[in-house]
């Protein structure tokens, strides 16, 4: 009997910066939810490195029974799911402090170890660190994501291919970017993945990064964040609905998003220090997590429209941030809300304070006034407003004068 065919792998963006980082950084970490494609993106060097994966509970125990000793036997190696073993990272400064060599280890972690604070300090100048996050439109269509390039010169094509038709839209917002969650035939199969994703996420990983005396309650507030994603964060009204105080909801936040299921969005202003002030929202960062727990399905859709806004949000916040994970430029994102509450959804900003504003909308049509808070915000920014976007479900790049721009979902 012949075996089944192994699916295709699509080509990571990430590929290219990890390979820059090889050629010069002694230390590379790949940080990323689990499942998102990480062991698959480093795996391609096991010719050139040995591989070892702390998921292996045999050689986990060995490596936090003695870190040091089994890195002083490596000379280039990949390790996976490095966050199991926080100690290793003393270990691997210290080795490293001894030769220098560039690329020679290669890690993966689960969990976004550098804001973990007994690792922080650890590798500070030794180590470059890439985020790899699920699979972007771009990648999944496998081609190059020159977003940001075309915002920024306003150089439109007239015509832009669909996603496709509205259902086929709807079904790929819904499906999110995890490859796993991808090669499933049905939502109803997806949405199991998802599930069962997310089960293990809280029974197993939050155990490596923190100790939670209420895990129990972890599962709620994920399905409250669900269904605020998008919306400012408010700890006291979260906790109240769980019986967590605002304390307790902050920490365990801080936790979900160093897992990369969730994460604060700060608000825009021209005056830094505001920004610091200003309330955040919170987004999931993948749309089909989101989707699941708030129970979206296709069907749903088609008869409720309103739901989807929100799950679309989350799905634009999630592209931008894998745009933003492979631009070799630094970017901030944020939202804009004003004392009248006049919002964008999403401020992109240079470190030369050029301004690009995005508002989502889940409609095939622009009207002018759809324009309202990106207007707003060109007032704010002043001259270093580069564009405003509406990034709605149509097949035409429109200009609306001054900047302005109606843009198909398709180009992000």
């Amino acid at each position: 009997m012949s075996n089944p065919p192994i699916p295709e792998l699509y080509p990571r963006h990430l590929d290219a910066l990890l390979r820059e980082s090889l050629r010069d950084t002694p230390a590379i970490l790949v940080n990323g939810p689990r499942q998102c494609g990480k062991t698959t993106l480093v795996r391609q060097y096991e010719g050139e490195m040995a591989y070892f994966s702390l998921d292996d509970p045999g050689l986990l125990e060995a490596v936090r029974a003695d870190p040091l000793g089994f890195v002083k036997r490596l000379d280039r190696a990949i390790i996976d799911e490095v966050q199991r073993a926080p100690q290793l990272l003393m270990a691997l400064k210290l080795v490293i402090d001894q030769d220098r060599r560039p690329g020679r280890f290669l890690l993966t972690g689960s969990a976004n170890l550098m804001a973990l604070p007994q690792i922080a300090d650890s590798l500070a100048g030794r180590i470059e660190i890439h985020t790899l996050l699920p699979l972007s439109h771009s990648e999944l269509a496998r081609r190059p994501n020159d977003f940001l390039q075309q915002a920024q010169a306003q150089s439109w094509s007239p015509n832009s291919p669909k996603l496709g038709q509205p259902v086929e839209i709807i079904q790929q917002v819904l499906a999110g970017g995890y490859p796993e969650m991808q090669q499933r035939t049905t939502p109803a199969r997806r949405q199991a993945w998802a599930r069962a994703y997310m089960a293990t996420l809280v029974e197993r990983d939050i155990q490596d990064i923190a100790q939670i005396d209420q895990l129990s309650q972890v599962p709620q507030l994920l399905s409250i964040v669900a269904e605020l994603s998008g919306q400012l964060v408010n700890m006291t009204q979260i906790g109240g609905q769980i019986g967590l105080n605002s304390k307790t909801v902050d920490k365990y936040l801080g936790i979900l998003e160093k897992l990369f299921l969730v994460r604060r969005l700060p608000a825009w202003s021209r005056n830094e220090l505001n920004r610091l002030i200003k309330a955040p929202k919170i987004h999931f960062v993948d749309a089909g997590l989101q989707s699941t727990l708030t129970r979206l399905t296709p069907e749903l859709v088609l008869i409720q429209r309103t739901r989807f806004g929100a799950t679309l949000e989350t799905w634009v916040y999630a592209e931008l941030l894998k745009l933003l994970s492979i631009t070799p430029e630094t970017w901030f994102l944020s939202h804009y809300r004003d004392k009248d509450q006049v919002e964008v959804d999403f401020v992109l900003e240079s470190a030369l304070r050029q301004v690009i504003g995005i508002e989502v909308k889940a409609a095939a049509s622009v009207q002018m006034s759809d324009f309202k808070g990106l207007r707003k915000l060109r007032e704010n920014a002043g001259t270093q407003f580069v564009t405003g976007i509406v990034l709605y479900d149509g097949t035409h790049a429109l200009p609306f004068g001054d900047g302005m721009w109606a843009i198909p979902l398709d180009r992000l």
